[in-house]
């Protein structure tokens, strides 16, 4: 028989996530299904009291199961206890005591809810043992380590809360080694990072062999599911973009007539729409719903940004000083001159000027060409605007990407620490500006070699990927 059939022969691997009780076991879980419906998380201890079943899957196949147990509260009792009985039966097994233990447990037991965790991994082919490198290495960890390991399954020692806490690793680790526990993992769910993920399932096969085929299924399934949803999201950052700076505002005769409704105003109301949408959609890729958005303090009141695109300041905010433009916000949208083949047809004003341009560029610029002959005006967004959006939504994406489903902190999106524009920015938003019939999506569009270059190198300086100079 083949491995691969008898891979197939094989129940589900049973896996089952342990530790005392507000270390994240519900978080690691949630981060691993990237949902924030999978149980109840809250700051008060005992949150989870009753055992929890997930299933991660490839296709639709099942891979393994894993299983969310209580908190361990009373490790000093439960300690007491299972020696008490060992005491008494020194002819059974340590795993045969346990079972005893969980046997003859009363539902009104004081114990009884050590006992549903007891029961859950005496039936579990690995152990995820939740640690909170916060806490000092307490009387309560000793305890529970010492049951554990009576159970006589693989324990994978999963770090939780790293990320700002680097300096408790090593005692963590030296604690541990005493008994005899060396497989350890960072795994932060409020950081996340798939590579801690992938190194979870991988540290897993080394330790059930049996499971080996099936878990290289699934990193595979994952890796490649991760790599579709950032690609997604960024996708979704340069669709923002090209809407954004294909977009007009005409100025026609009949608008004037209408001083309280000005171009400007309806670019600005355009600009916070699209954007708004933008980090609807993101939230939607990544998992996060606008529930999530209020529970983790994502800087939006309302359905909006707390801080205005055309807010006072927001260019230097962005590292973008351009003079009296910094004090009145980004982007007023001023009549921007495209330029082709040397026409500026803001400035064309002649009928041969424009006559000479060439069937081409009346076929691309129509509506402009017209506005300008008749005496009307165009505006789109200028530079800045397009600077602040894509800086502002490429930081956003990076959070969603390092986002665990149990971070609770607050991502600010005034200011974009590391975050530049790609090396050839002007040359890809003068290609969009040239393309203005593109603010429309379109099977013709998105199959246009030219705007497949600029959104790939979009997608590939969103996700820190190396790029080539556009031609």
């Amino acid at each position: 028989m083949f491995a691969s059939e008898l891979q197939e022969t094989l129940p589900l691997l049973n896996v089952s996530v342990v530790g005392h009780t507000n270390t994240g076991k519900t978080s690691l879980i949630r981060t691993l299904l990237r949902s924030t419906q999978f149980g109840i998380i809250e700051d008060a201890a005992g949150t989870t009291r009753h055992v929890e079943q997930a299933t991660l899957a490839v296709d639709n196949q099942p891979i393994l199961n894993l299983y969310d147990t209580p908190g361990l509260e009373d490790s000093r009792a439960l300690y007491a206890h299972i020696r008490n009985l060992q005491a008494k039966s020194k002819s059974m097994s340590p795993v045969q005591i346990l079972k005893n233990f969980v046997e003859h447990i009363a539902i009104d037991d004081p114990l009884e809810q050590e006992a549903k965790v007891i029961r859950q991994v005496l039936r579990s082919d690995v152990l995820l043992y939740i640690i909170d490198v916060r806490e000092p290495f307490l009387e309560k960890y000793r305890l529970e380590l010492n049951v554990l390991t009576l159970i006589a399954r693989p324990i994978i020692t999963i770090f939780n809360f790293t990320a700002e806490n680097p300096q408790a690793l090593a005692k963590w680790r030296e604690h541990l080694a005493v008994y005899n526990i060396h497989t350890t993992l960072e795994f932060d769910t409020v950081a996340y990072s798939f590579e801690a993920e992938k190194r979870l399932y991988q540290k897993i096969q080394t330790l059930v062999d049996t499971h080996y085929v099936a878990l290289q299924k699934l990193i595979d399934y994952r890796a490649k599911l991760w790599k579709q949803l950032c690609h997604s999201g960024a996708k979704r950052v340069v669709e923002l973009i090209v809407s954004v700076a294909c977009h007009r505002e005409i100025t026609t005769e009949s608008s004037k007539l209408l001083p309280d409704v000005s171009p400007e105003e309806r670019l600005h109301d355009f600009v916070r729409k699209v954007e708004q949408q933008c980090l609807h959609d993101l939230l939607s890729i990544f998992s996060f719903s606008e529930k999530d958005v209020e529970i983790q303090k994502i800087p939006v009141t309302n359905g909006h940004w707390e801080l205005d695109i055309f807010a006072p300041g927001i260019l230097k905010a962005y590292g973008l000083d351009v003079g009296s433009a910094a004090a009145k916000g980004a982007a007023a949208g001023a009549g921007i001159d495209l330029v082709v083949g040397g026409l500026s047809l803001g400035a064309a004003t002649a009928l041969g000027a424009i006559a000479g341009a060439g069937w081409s560029t009346f076929k691309r610029y129509g509506d402009e060409i017209k506005a300008t002959i008749s005496g009307n005006k165009f505006q789109c967004a200028d530079d800045a605007t397009l600077q602040v959006l894509y800086l502002r939504q490429k930081y956003l994406l990076q959070k969603l990407m390092q986002r665990g489903h149990a971070a609770h902190t607050k991502v600010r999106v005034d200011k974009t620490d590391n975050e530049k524009l790609p090396d050839n920015w002007s040359k890809l938003i003068s290609m969009l500006r040239q393309n203005p019939m593109w603010v429309v999506p379109s099977i013709a569009r998105n199959n246009n070699p030219h705007y497949q270059v600029v959104e790939n190198q979009l997608i590939a300086a969103l996700l820190d990927q190396e790029n080539t100079a556009l031609n």
